[in-house]
């Protein structure tokens, strides 16, 4: 190593320059070519030399000692740090005494792959090689941002729901040139979009609004905060969890004042009939109309009735951020939204029709060519047993029991180890009370981590894993024009080592060697997986620099970002449906889904459909618990990355608790106060800031604190998910609920 450097690198949140000297990451600063450089790269330095940083392989003194392993006591035990060679013997000796007792089906993979956004340092990769090397794991189906949506949109549309979004939406410059109004559910918040899979390069969200402000596009939030949408937006602060019953109020308008683009609904979509009975209703007695909705979603009939009216007569996208599916009933918004648009006629136009998740991530509505490779190939899992991802304390904790996924019945396994190599569930997961006492159910918990996070504390063994900035990789986004070499800056920190590493250590000890490394090391790897992209590269006509021009130059500029790649979504389906028919059973986009209806819920008759939460403003809980919580995404990091050197700043903790002034008077609480945010399954500390951009009602904590009860049970940090709802969407999709939870608010002590 040099004794000070400074060189791009990439993360999850976009290049930025960072400098270290004798063997310390030292300062970092922005991409030249970023036109919005988020500010979390600042924490960088803090993070990487934190107190909290797990120095050797731990092993936690119950579960080494005791037969019974102790299980009861994770969370408060002592750790023991062992050698690497002792620590490594242990865990493979464990994962063979899980192997033959109980088969590869009693092992759960967990990971959530936000850990790196390097492409061969990618946690979820190799913890999935590793243990498909061995016989394989018990896998997760969807994510917590989109599982509902995972899960709706192949039956509405025919297609995955990410192929979806980074292939079938709308571009900037599009929404630019045609569109002239677009209608948020939920906003679109550039605070988001600084974050992505694999990273983004520039962060444009907020000048596009920009842009579509001089190109007289009329925009308009529907959202609980004002702040989900940039400055100019028009603001309708809908009550949470109703906007399903918003949009049906607006297509009983487009119905009833034939609004609508009947030719569209006959020739490119099925099962209209079904939905416009109930939409009148003929099939449950309630017309959903504006004034029906208004009573449910406080916004005004009048205003939904005009807006209904100024969507037909205008080239209109929808959009529907990712946070309506993480509520009850979240399959809903989506398919409801993709019906009003249906009705509208406008899919297959330039700018119009329907798009979901833009200003949730970075990197959707760049318009560039889409170059595959550059992934660590993960092998086959011969266990095909899965879960839906947000249902693993449900698994820890029922064993064998039945649920329904999707048309399936199916049974929770039998997990005796969990293996988890990137991402917290501690912070991702709902009910974290309730997730704790799941963490004490399986006989072992191995995690790789940097950081003592709770996720670790609550482990068997702990692997001490390094961060990006201490080892080499190669970083590159989908939907990102740029590709980068990402040096190793400083030597591994203490003890820890790359996972790639652990798990060749790992796979030596059990046998498959040769199976999991290929005789290849992390370099190799590297190599072999760069040759692979070049290769796939230049057959699409797209020359990049080999790997040793990349590691010269540090960072490059593909050719492949502009106009000419982007196509408008669904114009030849449009234009013949017929000759270029949809994935679904009908080749049209379904509003009525005879598979669904197929599956015999009675929640979900087969069209979209108005269920109201079992938490929400409107239920008999709000007597008890009378304002709504909304979690949102932090600004300043990536879920809880980097929140050890966060927490450490003065003033940052607890989390703000955003309360509106009519809310905090009534209770006596001022900006700035420290107060305690409850209801029956936990309650944390906050602090109060007063803001009129929240709706009466409603309060907002952003995630990413992490999880830190007292002695009272109380989390100090501000963690929302101690007293969020741990249930499914619905048997359709089960994904997390966590947008569904009453609260009340106090002033602390109290």
């Amino acid at each position: 190593m040099v004794e000070e450097q400074t060189k791009v690198t990439s993360s999850h949140w976009g290049a930025f320059r960072i400098t270290a000297s004798n063997g310390r990451i030292v300062s970092t600063a922005p991409f030249e070519k970023d036109l919005a450089p988020p500010k979390i790269a600042s924490a960088i330095p803090a993070a990487v030399h934190h107190r909290s940083r797990v120095a050797r392989p731990s092993i936690r003194k119950g579960w080494l000692e005791n037969e019974d392993r102790a299980k009861e006591r994770r969370g408060s035990d002592e750790f023991v740090e062992l050698p690497w060679d002792e620590a490594l013997d242990i865990a493979a000796k464990e994962l063979k005494c899980v192997r033959e007792n109980y088969g590869n089906g009693a092992i759960f993979g967990g990971s959530y792959g936000w850990s790196s956004a390097g492409r061969f340092h990618h946690a979820q990769s190799q913890v999935h090689r590793f243990l498909n090397t061995i016989g394989g794991y018990v896998s997760s189906f969807g994510s917590y941002s989109t599982a509902a949506a995972q899960a709706i949109i192949p039956h509405v549309f025919g297609t995955n729901f990410l192929k979806f979004i980074w292939e079938h939406q709308n571009s900037w410059p599009m929404i630019a040139e045609h569109t002239q109004t677009l209608v948020m559910f939920g906003g679109i918040n550039p605070k988001n979009a600084q974050v992505s899979m694999g990273g983004v390069t520039r962060h444009e969200t907020a000048s596009r609004f920009d842009e579509f402000k001089q190109c007289g596009i009329r925009c308009v939030n529907i959202s609980p905060q004002q702040t989900d949408a940039p400055d100019g937006a028009e603001w309708l602060p809908i009550i949470p969890g109703t906007d399903t019953a918003m949009m049906l109020a607006l297509a009983w308008v487009l119905e009833t004042e034939s609004l609508l683009d009947r030719d569209f609904l006959n020739r490119c979509t099925t099962g209209y009939e079904h939905f416009r009975r109930y939409l009148l209703g003929d099939t449950d007695g309630q017309p959903k109309t504006p004034v029906w909705a208004s009573a449910l979603c406080g916004i005004d009939s009048q205003t939904i009735e005009v807006l209904a009216r100024h969507m037909a007569a205008h080239r209109t996208l929808i959009t529907v951020a990712w946070s309506l599916q993480r509520a009850e009933n979240g399959e809903q918004p989506y398919w409801m939204a993709a019906t009003l648009a249906a009705m509208l006629g406008q899919i297959g136009f330039p700018g119009g029709g329907i798009g979901y998740g833009y200003g949730a991530i970075g990197g959707l509505g760049v318009s560039v060519k889409r170059l595959g490779g550059l992934t660590f190939p993960q092998g086959e899992n011969p266990i095909k047993d899965f879960i839906p991802v947000a249902r693993i304390a449900d698994m820890l904790l029922n064993p064998g029991a039945a649920y329904d996924f999707n048309g399936e019945s199916r049974h929770y396994p039998d997990i005796k180890l969990v293996y988890w190599c990137g991402g917290n569930p501690f912070h991702h997961h709902q009910d974290l009370n309730r997730l704790q006492k799941a963490f004490k159910q399986p006989d072992t918990i191995i995690v790789h981590e940097p950081w003592w996070t709770a996720t670790a504390q609550r482990a068997d063994i702990v692997f001490p894993a390094t961060t990006p900035y201490e080892r080499e990789d190669i970083g590159r986004a989908q939907g990102d024009a740029y590709l980068f070499h990402m040096p190793q800056m400083i030597p591994p920190v203490e003890e820890s080592r790359n996972d790639y590493d652990i798990f060749s250590g790992l796979a030596e000890r059990l046998g498959v060697s040769e199976v999991f490394t290929e005789s290849r090391d992390s370099a190799q790897w590297q190599h072999y997986m760069y040759e692979a992209f070049e290769c796939e590269a230049r057959e699409s006509g797209v020359d990049v620099p080999s790997f040793e021009e990349l590691k010269q130059s540090n960072w490059v500029e593909l050719p492949i970002a502009g106009p000419e790649y982007s196509d408008t979504p669904f114009a030849d389906f449009r234009s013949d449906p017929q000759r270029f028919p949809l994935g679904t059973p009908s080749g049209r986009i379904e509003i009525y889904s005879s598979t669904i209806a197929g599956f015999n819920y009675p929640e979900d008759p087969g069209h979209p459909v108005w269920r109201p939460p079992a938490e929400w403003l409107g239920s008999d809980h709000a007597g008890q618990f009378p304002l709504h919580l909304v979690s949102p995404q932090p600004g300043d990091k990536l879920h809880s990355q980097l929140e050890c050197a966060i927490a450490d700043r003065p003033g940052e903790r607890p989390a703000p608790l955003s309360i509106n002034p009519v809310d905090a008077a009534c209770r006596r609480i001022t900006t700035g106060a420290l107060v305690r945010v409850f209801n029956d399954r936990g309650a944390c500390l906050t602090r109060a800031v007063l803001t009129e951009s929240v709706r009466e009602g409603v309060v907002a904590l952003p995630t990413g604190a992490w999880f830190s009860p007292g002695s009272d049970a109380i989390d100090s940090q501000g963690n929302p998910n101690v007293l969020t709802r741990d249930r499914g969407t619905s048997r359709i999709g089960q994904g997390s609920s966590a947008h569904s939870t009453l609260v009340d608010v106090i002033p602390f002590p109290k």
